[in-house]
């Protein structure tokens, strides 16, 4: 497969900016501005301040998304209408609280270089405490974060995933999960998986740079939204109940050495070293869903 020098399309779904969310969602869509190459930007949704934010930042705002009966965006169209005005061959869905450094698009390139006509692209994030906006303007603004994140921040479990990047037309078909509910994201890598499509994992040479935040504007918390709620529950049965092992287990690893083929025992030490992350991450959970009762 032939892919051209056409900038990468980031896509999202941002939550209305208000308070500290607000902020770190201008700080992701400003960070993901300052790549090299430039790329094209698309902003789903109407809430509060996305059209603001993005004529401020000259970005592509899409307003007219479908929402299910609660007023969740649903990912289907959206997928659909990103691929539709993707300038070029490779997509990637974002999460709006993710700052990306150069090595992301330097993990892109790699890939698109490589032997693979078909691939999808996640990584474990880095959480990191930003409670301001960001100065972009200074020189060594992303030197200085990637060592602070590096420093202070934490890996999260490999069982959340932030960033996905595919080239077209793979998901220019999906089901109509509902975005920032459980189940959609480890359905994407099932479903590459299940037509035996590469799975890279890119945490070894990617710092996604993920902004902490609370989960107030989330009914019930994350307990609700991700697993026991009736939208989490919706987007289970669309994913086909997708067996977690099928559903965050990469096929390849991206190294600052080159591509190397994720076989069964590598994957089960992955599963070993996360083991303290994901019962952190249930813990979480936990406290969250009791502390909204």
């Amino acid at each position: 497969m032939y892919f051209s020098e056409e900038p990468i399309t980031i896509f999202t779904v941002p939550k209305a900016f208000k308070g500290h969310i607000g902020i770190i969602q201008e700080n992701a869509i400003k960070s993901w501005k300052l790549l090299s190459p430039q790329p094209q930007i698309l902003l789903f949704g109407n809430d509060e301040g996305i059209h603001e934010t993005s004529q401020k930042l000259d970005v592509i705002h899409i307003p007219n998304i479908q929402l299910n009966e609660y007023g969740t965006p649903l990912l289907d169209g959206i997928f659909q209408k990103a691929h539709e005005l993707a300038k070029g061959s490779i997509l990637s869905y974002v999460n709006t609280d993710i700052i990306l450094l150069n090595d992301f698009l330097v993990a892109v390139k790699q890939l698109q270089t490589s032997s693979f006509h078909h691939f999808i692209m996640i990584g474990q994030r880095t959480d990191v405490n930003i409670t301001e906006l960001l100065n972009f303007d200074l020189p060594d603004w992303d030197t200085d974060l990637c060592h602070f994140a590096l420093k202070q921040g934490a890996l999260a479990s490999i069982v959340c995933m932030d960033y996905f990047v595919f080239p077209k037309p793979l998901y220019a078909e999906i089901p109509s999960f509902a975005v920032g509910r459980g189940h959609w994201d480890h359905w994407m890598v099932y479903y590459a998986r299940k037509l035996g499509m590469p799975v890279v994992d890119a945490t070894d040479v990617v710092t996604a740079i993920h902004q902490n935040h609370n989960y107030t504007h989330l009914s019930g918390g994350r307990g609700v939204a991700y697993v026991k709620g009736d939208e989490a529950k919706q987007n289970a049965k669309l994913a086909g109940d997708v067996h977690m092992a099928n559903g965050f287990v990469a096929t390849w690893k991206l190294t600052p050495w080159g591509l190397k083929k994720h076989n069964s025992l590598s994957s089960f030490y992955s599963f070993l070293v996360d083991i303290p992350r994901f019962a952190k991450l249930l813990k979480e959970i936990s406290l969250n869903a009791k502390s909204e009762l």
